[in-house]
């Protein structure tokens, strides 16, 4: 079990699950369940894609690199900008082969139905990585046509740098919910390429696509997506979530984890990748809080930091993407936009990096309440084993 729900004081569900952390050294310090058998990574995937894209002649940079390596909420700049890749090849809308769907975003989905839209290829999560994945075939000279076949040149060599920076071979192929190739591997194998994406060489394509997601990560997930929250309340943090529950980040130190949860529920992942964080030391402590649980185990409770009466108060809080919450992490947001405009993007990670991590907004991300008769009656908490 690495999650679990409590109603009223009450263990009303868990979640089992697998995960595992690496210290700067790369040793792991942290094991949960399966964490050496394969699983399908699904978007954890996308920045491996991404930066083996700009090893194949993908020139993008920035937002738009971003973009590449996103399941983005289909906001309107996320729609403009894969627009923009598949220009920039001499592409249209036409050559995408994800399915059609409409934007995650509430907002913006409303606003498609309003103005009798329908399911488009572009508004869909993975467009931006479509449209990368058309404009590098342009770039190398290799058909468009079979762009997710997993013999064209572009699908071989995502395989190899996926196998090169997990550390392991790819025990399987199988179609991601996008219709692109996805690849397997461990959760040690993931969390391996996260840190092998942030300790990277500045000018090398995967710190590229490293330093691109962190300083754009409304570009990466969308402005009320609690990945941009994460990266923007941790400094230096690299963080992509993947369909069925996965999801891998890495520090700038080169700490990193991995998860995923058996049944593939989502609604309890930002807590969990709190309470990683924390037992990684994020907070400058050890990062952990350990209760005792039922038989005497040691569980890590991560940001269960507050009980009782208080815990209606930090499920009012909970509304984590809004209010004043959002107007800091819009500021927050523009600064790094203004560090990258005055250093390029390195430069703005460097000293994002640099800074110290906004502990009230992680305690806000792993808040996630459980509502009864209108009022908050519970949490949905991380339950982890103790640090190794």
């Amino acid at each position: 079990m690495i999650a679990e729900v409590i109603r009223s004081g009450f263990t009303e569900s868990r979640h089992r699950g697998s995960a595992v952390a690496l210290d700067a050294e790369g040793r792991v310090v942290l094991r949960a369940g399966e964490v050496t058998a394969p699983m399908f990574p699904r978007s954890s995937n996308k920045p491996m894609q991404a930066a083996a894209m700009l090893g194949c002649g993908l020139d993008l940079d920035g937002k738009l690199l971003a973009l590449a390596a996103a399941s983005h909420s289909g906001e309107p700049f996320h729609i403009a900008g894969v627009r923009e890749i598949l220009a920039s090849a001499g592409l249209s809308e036409q050559a995408l082969q994800c399915p059609p769907d409409l934007p995650i975003d509430e907002a913006a989905q409303r606003q498609v139905l309003r103005d009798g839209g329908q399911p488009e290829r572009v508004y869909m999560n993975c467009s931006g990585k479509h449209a990368a994945m058309l404009a590098t075939c342009v770039a190398a000279g290799w058909p468009t046509a079979s762009y997710r076949d997993p013999d064209q040149p572009l699908q071989r060599e995502i395989r190899r740098t996926v196998e090169k920076l997990a550390g392991e071979p790819v025990a399987a192929v199988g179609v991601d919910g996008c219709g692109a190739p996805i690849f397997a591997v461990s959760l040690t194998g993931l969390a391996k390429a996260f840190r092998a994406l942030v300790l990277a060489g500045p000018s090398s394509p995967k710190r590229k696509v490293a330093d691109a997601m962190r300083a754009h990560p409304d570009w990466t997930s969308g402005t009320t997506r609690a990945e941009r929250a994460l990266m923007e309340a941790v400094p230096g943090l690299l963080v992509k979530s993947g369909a069925e529950g996965v999801q891998a980040f890495a520090l700038a130190d080169g700490r990193a984890a991995a998860f995923k949860m058996e049944d593939g529920a989502h609604r309890a992942v930002p807590a969990v990748a709190v309470a990683l964080l924390r037992m990684l030391g994020v907070d400058g402590a050890d990062g952990v809080e350990r209760v005792r649980g039922a038989g005497g185990s040691e569980r890590v409770a991560g940001a269960e930091r507050v009980r009782g009466a208080d815990r209606a108060e930090r499920g009012g809080g909970a509304e984590r993407m809004r209010g004043a919450d959002r107007a800091e992490r819009v500021a927050r947001a523009e600064r790094m936009r203004g560090a990258d405009a005055a250093g390029g993007a390195g430069g703005a990670i460097q000293a994002f990096g640099d800074g110290q991590p906004d502990l009230a907004a992680l305690d806000r991300i792993a808040n996630i309440p459980v509502h009864g008769g209108g009022e908050v009656v519970g949490q949905i908490r991380a339950a982890l084993p103790a640090r190794t």
